[in-house]
């Protein structure tokens, strides 16, 4: 060994080397100035941490002490190099790949610059790494000794950190619960509770809401939050169907320029994304921030009306007469439900009783432009069996089929019934036979 207390290992065949060259402490001399030394760079480096100056503070610490460049990997943070005298440069990215593989408990090679490493162990698991790297100069040969002491501090940082996130996570399930239940909390409120969670919903919003069919929430809160700048993204539990868990964001006039249009085109590739583990509502934009409410209720009658419905809604939902009747239905249900009653209730009932199917030969009708044959076609039925059931639904209703005002307002019933069917009491009325 040399006098630095460096090992040094000997190339193989391949001229590669076998392991990282490690930094050994000898029993010293001058044992009660190591100890000193150790004291006061603890004290340092855990006073750096509680003042917040995080871990850069703590690794150029680290390097001083140690007298070479010190290297700190938490894949979760930051990257931290803190150089001491003249080195060669390392490769933070190779650095980062080594890590994670450890992180993940796979072998990984060794990048070339670290002489010596120390993990940094987190409830249990290794969370990360603080490396002593290759220099121009050989380190001090107690030099890993100030290693484990920033491996040390590192953990109390992902204390503080781990604190940090979770008050953060509360925060903001609060206010989104806030957002679901309350239809009168001011504007301004609203901007300056999303402003204390890091999120600028002054220019307005499109709300995000996504059931998960994965169990990945908080994969898809990061995804949002790092695919649109600004977003306020959180999971709750319990809000789904059978207690499936929800992912709510508050996506912010933050990108494009501020432009609504830029923002719901931002939000339809977030959705679009997010499709590998979620069903997605997504709300109209809403440039008043007291209108949050009623966008995050639109967003959650998008996702029933997506659960609840076959492809075809999902291919119509993005026009404008749905999207129009979503922002109805969020901020004056009574006025949706009242020409839901005046339209088709009638005829949902009677289907529901009788367990006809009048609705679907209806939406047969309107999607085959009125021709009856083809409607026959589409239903597996007799023409005269469709004209009897359009009969029967304008009797039911006052609506004709044939007369385009009211075909318009039948269509529409039926719009309105694929939203609010969903919300609807099962129907306890004795059912009979096939008509």
């Amino acid at each position: 060994m040399s006098a630095t207390g460096v090992s040094s290992h000997r190339r193989g065949a391949s001229g590669e080397l076998p392991g990282p060259l490690r930094v050994h402490a000898p029993v010293s001399r001058h044992q009660p100035d190591l100890v000193d030394r150790m004291r006061d760079v603890h004290a340092a480096m855990i006073d750096a941490v509680g003042r917040g100056e995080g871990l850069a503070r703590v690794a150029e610490l680290a390097a001083g002490a140690a007298r070479g460049s010190v290297a700190i990997v938490i894949p979760r943070l930051p990257v931290t190099v803190a150089p001491e005298g003249n080195r060669a440069s390392a490769d933070p990215s190779a650095l980062v790949d080594w890590v994670l593989e450890r992180v993940r408990g796979r072998p990984a090679s060794v990048p070339a610059e670290v002489l010596d490493e120390v993990p940094v162990r987190f409830r249990d698991e290794i969370a990360g790494v603080v490396a002593l790297l290759r220099g121009e100069q050989p380190p001090r040969a107690d030099a890993s000794e100030f290693l484990h002491l920033a491996a040390a501090a590192a953990v109390m940082e992902l204390a503080i950190v781990d604190a940090r996130e979770e008050t953060e996570q509360s925060l903001r399930g609060a206010f989104l619960e806030e957002l679901r239940s309350a239809h009168e909390l001011p504007g301004p409120e609203i901007v300056r509770r999303a402003a204390r969670l890091g999120c600028d919903l002054s220019g307005g919003a499109v709300i995000l809401c996504a059931e998960l069919t994965s169990g990945r929430p908080r994969l898809v809160a990061s995804t949002i939050a790092s695919e649109h700048p600004g977003a306020l993204a959180q999971p709750l539990e319990g809000i789904g169907a059978a207690g499936a868990a929800r992912v709510y964001a508050a996506l912010p006039a933050s990108v494009g320029g501020g432009t609504p249009a830029a923002t719901v085109a931002s939000a339809r590739r977030l959705a679009a994304r997010l499709q590998r583990h979620a069903v997605v509502g997504l709300s109209s934009f809403h440039a008043d921030p007291a209108e949050l409410p009623n966008a995050l209720q639109e967003a959650e009658l998008v996702l029933d009306v997506l659960n609840n419905s076959g492809a075809p809604i999902a291919d119509e939902i993005e026009g404008g007469t749905y999207k129009l009747l979503f922002r109805m239905l969020a901020s004056h249900p009574e006025e949706i439900r009242s020409f839901y009653e005046l339209t088709i209730e009638a005829v949902v009932r009677y289907d529901a009783q009788y367990r006809t199917e009048l609705v679907r030969t209806l939406e047969a009708y309107l999607e085959a432009n009125c021709n009856m044959n083809a409607t026959a076609a589409a239903i597996f039925a007799h023409r005269h069996t469709v004209a009897y059931r359009l009969d029967r639904i304008r009797e039911l209703t006052g609506l004709d089929p044939m007369l385009s005002d009211h075909r318009e307002r039948l269509g529409l019933g039926l719009k309105v019934h694929r939203i609010v069917a969903p919300r609807l009491p099962p129907a306890d009325a004795p059912r009979a036979g096939r008509h």
